[in-house]
């Protein structure tokens, strides 16, 4: 271990004693002391996001840190891998306002229809989801101050709606602010009701009750909101509530099936407005996730599950979290009425009608580093570490690339894959690698032998 190393390690040591253990699993323990040198220490973070959040919330901790071991305090620069290796990273979002102070409020005989059962303690991270995760702990550490709005987007069954409740949650537990979790669903009944007692000319105390419930909140959490399309009155009404909300510094956070670019039957005002804070997704869970999700379950429900087993349903099992949790409560049903234990054999036969046709773990991205690896002599393992030396990055830049041109795999789909690279770090490696093909013969022939083997 080297002395940046060891400096490093006190200094997180300290940082982690004045934390909670989540704040620093999420925000210090995948950083490392790049570089200490005249007076500035290089510090280098999983993602740009961490900057951000790091540089804003926790500078005054870590110089002091600093100055505890040093005795004197240091300038801090914090960095990602890829501005290290001189590729281009996409600017962040810059929120509207970083010191907010929020006036306390009564939240007696107020019900914000959370689910007490889902907090982040009990979220799985991995990394399709480890984005999304740190953004929403961000959000619930700084509502209406770090990134407004939050819009959590990805197919159903793959975690949203926890980590929305899990956002309300915190704040309610670490504040005095209101938080209200609604369905768009139950936004557009509530507000079709009120809109036909107006016109029965009832008495208006029912709308200004509407305005107040959702106007005079601290947090909106609205889930699935793309079942407000083509209902275009109640796209008015939200519009104005958004406004409201947005202009007092108020917190709202969104989640759909689809990125807000493609809910094409929204007005494009409501559309806009999705994209002026933070927009993340959430993909469907990996391997790794997939055995620890089952194992938390398993444990938390005192079930005798063998390892292979576990692992023969997260290779073959669905790709959403329900799916995988179903099949479980499926098995444990068979094994019962069976009078057996669970093992391989009889998990193959319980779960035969839950099994994907044709699935696989060893996805397309899987076949494509599996080929560049055997090709350059070097390991899988190898395509997804953070080294940086050119036998290695260069073939990880050629697996990118292949991946892109053989598979449908989006850029950050891609980046994941390759141990959590930003997505501009792919793009960047499919640029490069297709200019070098049209100077380099000798490259593109190499290239066409790999993509032979891929196909054989």
């Amino acid at each position: 271990m080297n002395n940046n190393s060891i400096l490093w390690s006190n200094i997180l040591e300290k940082i982690k004693n004045e934390l909670n253990s989540l704040t620093f699993e999420v925000w210090f323990e995948e950083t490392e002391l790049y570089e200490l040198k005249n007076g500035v220490a290089k510090i280098l973070v999983p993602y740009a996001f961490h900057k951000k959040h790091i540089k804003e919330n926790y500078t005054k901790l870590i110089t002091s840190c600093f100055i505890e071991e040093l005795g004197e305090p240091v300038e801090l620069e914090f960095v990602i891998q890829e501005e290290i290796e001189e590729e281009e990273i996409l600017p962040e979002e810059t929120p509207k306002n970083n010191d907010i102070i929020y006036e306390e409020k009564e939240n007696s005989n107020f019900e914000s229809n959370l689910n007490r059962k889902y907090t982040f303690d009990n979220f799985v991270v991995g990394n399709t989801n480890k984005f999304a995760h740190a953004a929403a702990l961000a959000v619930a550490e700084k509502p209406g101050a770090m990134y407004n709005p939050l819009f959590i987007y990805g197919n159903s069954g793959l975690g949203k709606t926890h980590l929305m409740h899990a956002i309300g949650n915190y704040i309610e537990k670490n504040s005095n602010k209101k938080v209200l979790y609604i369905t768009s669903e139950t936004f557009v009944n509530e507000f079709i009701e009120i809109t036909r007692k107006k016109e029965n000319k009832s008495d208006f105390a029912n709308i200004d009750f509407f305005k107040k419930k959702y106007r005079g909140i601290d947090v909106l959490i609205v889930d699935d909101i793309q079942f407000l399309a083509k209902k275009t009155e109640s796209q008015k009404e939200f519009f104005h509530t958004f406004n409201d909300l947005y202009g007092d510094e108020k917190q709202i956070i969104i989640s759909s099936d689809r990125s807000p670019n493609d809910l094409k039957i929204f007005e494009d005002s409501l559309r806009t407005r999705f994209n002026w804070g933070l927009t993340v997704n959430i993909y469907p869970p990996d391997f790794d996730l997939k055995v620890a999700i089952l194992k938390r379950r398993i444990n938390a429900e005192n079930i005798d599950v063998p390892d292979n087993v576990v692992e023969y349903m997260a290779s073959n099992i669905g790709t959403d979290i329900r799916s995988l949790e179903g099949s479980l409560y499926r098995l444990v049903a068979y094994s019962t009425m069976m009078g057996a234990d669970i093992n391989l054999d009889l998990a193959i036969e319980a779960l035969k009608d839950n099994i994907n046709s044709g699935y696989s773990e060893k996805n397309d991205v899987g076949r494509v580093q599996k080929v560049v690896a055997e090709h350059f002599n070097i390991s899988i393992e190898d395509l997804k570490s953070k080294k940086r030396n050119a036998d290695i990055a260069f073939p990880r830049q050629i697996a990118m690339y292949l991946c892109r041109k053989h598979t449908d795999e989006s850029f950050p789909k891609i980046g994941i894959e390759f141990g959590g690279k930003d997505h501009s770090t792919v793009m960047h490696s499919c640029e490069k690698i297709e200019q070098e093909i049209k100077n380099n013969k000798s490259l593109a022939e190499e290239i066409e032998k790999m993509e032979k083997d891929l196909h054989n």
